[in-house]
């Protein structure tokens, strides 16, 4: 077999001697007799077999000639040294190793017959254009620094990977062009310097085969694995959510595991909440504490004794348990972490505190299935590693405050993507100001010459119906009094009874006859003074007992009163609010796509939503008016079909409600600023300011000369005060009646004047619904009606 065979790569590689005899061939000159007669006896071996001296690649040789290789490498290979040293003579690139030290061959057998001794860190590529970089320094002088690390992983005999770091000698080599190499000239050099990764182009320069390689490397090999487990602890730690990696907590294991000699080794981790007084678990895959064993948090003083407490907390030192249940027998149980291990059946295990200048953050926990192989002495190796992990945790809670920032930003403010280049560049000159000793200041966020577009889903009726609510369930309460009042007249003829029940009449009487506002205030007020503590005389009278205990079952903990009616009200306020909401928000991502634009909306009683479009809030100089009729039209119909989506599920809703759309249209452009103090973008000057103000007014707005509002169940209202406009939505309604949105009833009505608003007009047509989402029929509101109660 040829050492060449399955290889490829520029060099030819040959074994040879050469370089070795010619060093022999000057020693046996020496003036030491000793040493000049050792060299002339491994010249004279060596002259015997000429392919030592020129070189060979048939892989049988080295196994005939395995003695007269030994004696040429003696002085390489000091018998004396042979259990101490990891060395090996090899050809470079290759696995295969001809001579090797006797700690060496150890090591090799320990790992097992399975295993296969490779360089974990040189991929296949880089071996190719190593060896072409090793060509440029050896052939043209160019002083290329390629040398980096070579490791081997070797597992020992307990299963646990050690590091060994390779330094070649190549002192015994020399590489010489065949006919097939190409000259390398200063232009090829530089452009090979910007090249490291393109494979091809190392190839074209440097083809296969095309240089002879003559010689051997020796292989100083030196065992790192505390220096390269704590790099691997390093190289854990950083980076981006780990904790979401599955495999990370099983290589921090394995690098522990490395770093102590220990295979059964685990590691887990508790966080210390200053504020709380508390050990807290670490969220994450395979993220495990196992001083809380199940727990979720548990109180310091709990989870320690009192040594061990203050060893941790106030001294920010480690301690060991060499033998937990030796330990646990000593404390009789009575030590909260003695016990927690013993629960798990650890054996030993080291605390260690991730601590730094501001104190205790978390408790680093290593453990054992074994007593006494985690110990005191061992548990010094970690003030290599802490540092680091310090340092990590330091990050992570940074991270996590700033994500918490995040998350706060995202949900609870009104900073649209649309514009958060905006406040990016802004803060990024607040921070620039702030680092160059200025006075920072954080300029005012506006936008100008921009279209806004603001619909509506509202529900009709909402004050009435949230009124009647309330009546029911009053009615009900003041019903259930009464009837306990009347039992307890019967029982003890008291007239302090036949006065309270005379009240309760009166209340009854007041919610048929006429329910006020106030009244809520007034029958509440009846219930909390007047009436609950006579309640509380009448549990004493056994008769009544079941029949107050029914009554306050039937009250709410949260509102003191009976809440049904008013909590089927609410539940379906908010229901439609949240299916709305998650229905406008799902189209606003297609609406984007189309063009770029400033987008919020808000949950009332029903869903409001501002658009806002135009060059300064996209900062690119694409806007067309285009853009502004498209998002006209894809808002129009989005509103037919939030309608259509209300009522094909009005029927799971705990209250029957009816809806009523509108959109506004203003076809000026006004400029926004975003104003600090609400968190939230609002209209700039006077004049757009009547913009506002129609839309805090329109929706209650009635037809010119009649008590009829513009906005109605079944309809959608297009508000406007243009004729252009006018024009412009009557051609969008044509289109969407031919796509079966719309009815053909169209109306146009004129507003009665708003407060500083006159000339208002409106367009009014019917929507056209499906009973649901598989209903090819049309139904206008009243067909709808009579299709779902039939």
């Amino acid at each position: 077999m040829d050492i060449n065979d399955n290889i490829e790569s520029p060099l030819n590689l040959k074994v040879s001697f050469n370089v070795m005899l010619k060093h022999y061939k000057a020693l046996a000159k020496n003036d030491d007799e000793f040493v000049a007669a050792r060299a002339k006896r491994i010249l004279d071996m060596a002259r015997a077999y000429p392919e030592l001296e020129e070189g060979f690649s048939d892989v049988s040789i080295l196994k005939e000639r395995e003695k007269e290789i030994a004696i040429i490498l003696e002085d390489s290979f000091s018998p004396v040294l042979t259990k101490n040293e990891i060395k090996t003579a090899s050809v470079p690139f290759h696995n295969l190793i001809f001579n090797s030290s006797e700690r060496f061959r150890s090591i090799i057998k320990t790992a097992g017959d399975n295993f296969e001794l490779q360089i974990k860190n040189m991929p296949e590529d880089d071996r190719y254009i190593i060896a072409c970089t090793i060509i440029l320094n050896f052939c043209y002088g160019y002083n290329l620094n390629f040398k980096r690390p070579f490791y081997y992983e070797i597992p020992d005999a307990n299963g646990i990977l050690r590091y060994y770091k390779i330094l070649y000698n190549a002192d015994f080599c020399e590489i010489v062009p065949t006919e097939a190499a190409k000259k390398i000239t200063q232009e090829d050099y530089n452009e090979l310097l910007d090249n490291f990764e393109n494979i091809d182009l190392w190839k074209e320069k440097f083809p296969p085969n095309s240089y002879i390689f003559r010689g051997f490397v020796i292989s100083n090999i030196f065992d790192v694995t505390d220096d390269q487990s704590i790099s691997n602890i390093k190289s854990n730690l950083i980076g981006e959510d780990k904790r979401k990696d599955e495999g990370f907590i099983e290589e921090f294991h394995e690098v522990f595991r490395s770093l102590l000699g220990i295979n059964d080794l685990k590691v887990g981790f508790s966080i210390y909440n200053e504020e709380e007084e508390t050990f807290e678990r670490v969220y994450g895959v395979g993220m495990n504490s196992f001083l809380l064993n199940k727990s979720e948090k548990i109180c310091c003083e709990g989870a320690l004794c009192g040594w061990s407490h203050n060893r941790l907390l106030n001294e920010n030192k480690y301690f060991s348990v060499s033998d937990v249940d030796k330990m646990f027998e000593l404390s009789k149980g009575k030590a909260p972490h003695i016990a927690s291990l013993h629960e798990q059946g650890i054996k030993s295990a080291i605390f260690a505190p991730i601590a730094n200048d501001k104190g205790l953050m978390g408790i680093l926990e290593i453990v054992s299935n074994k007593p006494q192989v985690l110990n005191s002495i061992n548990a010094n190796k970690l003030i290599d590693v802490m540092p680091f992990i310090v340092s990590a945790v330091e990050r992570s809670k940074s991270d996590e405050e700033n994500l918490i920032e995040a998350i706060i930003q995202k949900e609870c403010t009104s900073i649209h993507p649309s514009v958060h280049w905006r406040f990016e560049r802004e803060a990024k000159n607040f921070i620039k100001s702030e680092m160059n000793g200025e006075q920072a200041v954080f300029k005012k966020i506006a936008f100008e010459n921009i279209y806004p577009l603001y619909g509506q889903i509202d529900i009709k009726g909402s004050s009435e119906a949230r009124n009647k609510a309330t009546q029911q369930d009053l009615t009900l309460q003041l019903s259930a009094i009464k009837k306990i009042l009347e039992k307890a007249s019967e029982i003890e003829s008291l007239p302090i009874y036949d006065q309270f029940i005379y009240q309760t009449d009166n209340y009854l009487k007041g919610l048929s006859a006429h329910f006020q506002v106030d009244s809520e205030q007034q029958i509440s007020d009846f219930f909390r003074k007047e009436i609950e503590p006579i309640l509380k005389h009448l549990y004493t009278i056994d008769e009544l007992k079941e029949q107050i205990n029914a009554y306050f079952d039937s009250i709410d903990d949260k509102v003191n009163m009976l809440y049904r009616h008013r909590k089927d009200y609410d539940d379906t306020i908010a229901l439609i609010n949240k299916e709305m909401a998650s229905l406008l928000d799902a189209k606003q991502v297609e609406a984007q796509q189309m063009y770029p634009h400033y987008f919020e909306r808000f949950k009332t009683d029903g869903v409001e939503h501002n658009m806002y479009v135009g060059e300064s809030i996209t900062r690119e100089d694409s806007f067309n008016l285009i853009y502004l009729y498209n998002l006209r039209l894809w808002q129009l119909q989005v509103m037919c079909e939030m309608e259509n989506s209300y009522y094909q599920m009005q029927s799971d809703f705990p209250v029957s409600l009816d809806v009523a759309s509108m959109i506004l249209v203003f076809n000026q452009p006004l400029s926004i600023s975003f104003r600090m103090d609400e968190k939230q973008f609002d209209v700039d000057g006077t004049y757009n300011a009547r913009y506002e103000i129609v839309k805090k007014r329109v929706d209650k707005a009635y037809i010119k000369g009649t008590t009829e509002r513009v906005t109605q169940k079944g309809k959608i209202s297009i508000v406007y005060s243009q004729k252009q406009d006018e024009k412009e939505y009557l051609r969008y309604i044509k289109f969407l009646q031919s796509r079966h949105y719309l009815d053909t009833d169209v109306e146009i009505v004129e507003l009665q004047d708003l407060q500083a608003v006159t000339g208002l007009k409106a367009i009014r047509v019917s929507v056209l619904y499906h009973k649901d989402e598989n209903d090819k029929a049309f139904y206008t509101y009243d067909d709808l009606m009579k299709e779902i109660r039939a």
